[in-house]
Order: structure tokens, then sequence, then C-alpha cells
């Protein structure tokens, strides 16, 4: 009978003298499961205690109870093990995951990958050895992060990347490829995009941003403020950043008006060997206040009427046109304030009223969402 269990099972032998004690692994479907059997002294079954690694307790996961009933019958130790890998087999057929466990080449090729491109470029790595966060730097000192998703036949499959950019991304792969070569291309990718981020870092520390409140490293737009009410919505071209951008002036017509006719009337001058904001500054013909010289508080771009900047995603871009008030509210806001009063009127998607703040003449369309 041990003669049997070690020809069915070399890899699980009794670990002393005694044989109550035995240790290792046991094969199925080509997978390796490590476990752990301790008999009682009289070597019966029904008493065992039965460990097992995390993989092997996720598969049996709803089948304890039948893996206890059989320790308690079973008569001894082979026709156990049989009746436990048969348990196995099922539970690898019913969790088509679980078939996906990678072999211990696997995790002998992603530790010398590892120790190629250096361990102080892993800043995360999951309990199944699967997602690595991988740190990047590019020439300019900022840092991104590549998160690389493996496949369980690494290196035959190519893996899942992803990072946090305005383009995206394609890294080649290979059979033959390694993380140290996956992470030089993506130094790479970096490199082609440091003029974007260097023209959007000037505008973020010489200007108020608006929007967004936190920029990421893939957002291509900036709201930049230019004075009370008044702001410019500029979309960048990651790979082409120092060209003329989309521009689109938010605000009172009084004050965007002028800025308009000044923009489509210099926009010819647009320098390209020129920094973005320097040329946003002489075609509008501008200076733009910057947190040297003001504070971001004598901005007005809360709503005027849920005293709020953000709702939902909706930001305060409705204005009242009197030069002497300019309060900016959120459309659904003043739609829902100036169907409320008695002296309002409706012509088709259009609502007439008059301005919370000044009680002069305003207008908006009807909110997206309005019955």
């Amino acid at each position: 009978m041990e003669s049997s269990l070690i020809q069915d099972n070399p890899l699980l032998l009794p670990v002393n003298k005694e044989k109550t004690v035995y240790d290792g692994f046991i094969t199925v479907q080509e997978r390796d499961f490590r476990m752990r059997i301790v008999l009682p002294p009289d070597r019966q079954l029904k008493k065992a205690k039965l460990h097992c690694c995390w993989r092997l307790k996720h598969l049996l996961r709803g089948y304890e109870q039948i893996v206890k009933q059989r320790l308690r019958q079973s008569t001894h130790l082979v026709s156990f093990i049989l009746e436990l890998k048969t348990v196995l087999e099922v539970g690898l057929k019913s969790r088509p995951e679980c078939r996906s466990v990678p072999s211990p080449q696997y995790y002998s090729q992603l530790i010398a990958e590892m120790e190629t491109l250096g361990w102080d470029k892993l800043l995360f790595i999951d309990t199944e050895f699967r997602t690595l966060r991988l740190r990047a730097e590019d020439s300019c000192g900022r840092e991104h992060v590549l998160t690389v998703k493996l496949k369980s036949k690494h290196p035959a499959e190519a893996p899942d990347c992803s990072a946090d950019l305005p383009v995206p991304l394609a890294l080649p792969w290979t059979p033959q490829s390694t993380l140290e070569q996956l992470h030089a291309h993506f130094l790479l990718v970096l490199e082609s995009l440091t003029q974007f981020w260097d023209v959007l870092d000037e505008i973020d520390s010489k200007t108020w941003i608006l929007e967004p409140e936190r920029p990421s490293r893939s957002d291509t737009m900036r709201r930049i403020a230019i004075g009370n009410n008044v702001s410019i919505k500029v979309e960048l071209d990651p790979r082409h950043p120092k060209m003329l951008p989309e521009c689109c002036l938010l605000g009172a017509e009084h004050a965007v008006t002028p800025l308009r006719n000044k923009l489509n009337a210099n926009m010819h001058s647009w320098n390209p060997d020129a920094s973005v904001l320097l040329n946003l500054r002489d075609v509008l013909e501008i200076q733009f206040p910057s947190p040297a010289t003001h504070d971001k508080s004598s901005f007005n771009v809360e709503c005027g009427i849920c005293y709020s900047y953000r709702l939902e995603a909706a930001v305060p871009d409705q204005v009242c046109n009197d030069p002497r008030c300019g309060q900016p509210f959120h459309q659904a806001c003043l739609y829902e304030w100036l169907r409320a009063l008695p002296s309002s009127r409706q012509s088709f998607s259009i609502v007439f009223g008059e301005c919370p703040y000044c009680g002069k003449p305003i207008t908006v369309k009807m909110a997206a969402h309005a019955p």
C-alpha cells in the first residue's frame, strides 16, 4: 500500500519514521498542489488533519464537507488521495480560472526578469504574481507607473499593459520579450510625450487652472482663468503640443467677444517655436492671472444658486451678460430657478427670465434632463 502511494504520488512523502506526517504535492491535470496530511499515532484517517496551500483551498471551496466525509470513511491513505484527486478534477472543470494556474517555470522566469530589470522598479505585485506596477522616470524627472498584467503562459503570451497617458499604449511583444525590454519601450513612449507634459506643466504652474481640478498625465485639456467669470478652455494635441490648440472662450458675452476677436485676428502669428503660454498671451493680448499675482478665491467660479462649483459632471457655464454682474450658474440650476418664477416665459427650448442677482434679463436652454 505504501509503495502504491509513492508510485502514484511521488511528490508526497512521509517526513517522519512513524509515517504519520506526509508533506509535498499532489498532481492533478499537470498542476501541482501543496498539501500536508497529519495522522494520529494510530494512523486512523477519520482523525487526520489536512493542510492545503491557498490554491488548493480555493479549488476545494464548496467541497469541504465531501472531503471531510471521505476522510472519515476511507480506510487507506491511498484511497483517500485518489478520491481527493477526483474532487479536484471536478473542481477544475467547474472553475475554468483555476486551470490557468502558472507552472513553477512561470515564477522562476518572473523572478529572473525582475532581477535583470531591478527590484527598485517594482512598486507593487499582487498575491497571485500576475499584476505588477513598474516605476518609470522620464528625462525631466517625472514619475510614471506602468501596470502589467501577465498571462499564465508568460512570456509566450503578450501581457496587458496600461498607464496614465494621453495616447493609446501599444508596446511591442514577442515570446522572447522580457520585462526589461517592455520597460525600455515604455521609456521611449514617455520620451515622445515629454514636450507635451512640459507645455502643461508650465501652464499648471503659471496660471490658475479651473478644470480639471486634479489633472492627471492623461488629461489634454485645461480651463485657464482669465478674469472674474472669464476663462479659456484649451485642448492640446499630445503629438503636436506646441501647435495652436483648440480654444473655447467661456464667460459673459461682453467679456468674451473682444477676446474672441483678438484670437481670430492674431492666430496667424502663432509661433510653434515659442511656448504655448506665451503664444496665448500674445494672441489674446492679455496677462493671465497667476498664483504669484492673484488668489484663486478672487475668481468667482461657484454657481450663484447652489453655491458649489461642480454639480455631478457639470460646471457653472451660464453667465449673466450684464457687465456689472457676470454671475455664473449651472445650466440645471438656472433652468429650475427661472422655471419657478411667475414672470418667466418659455419659447421652444429657451426659458426667459431675470437674473437672480441683478434682475437683468437672462436666458437659458432647457436642461437636458428636464421633462
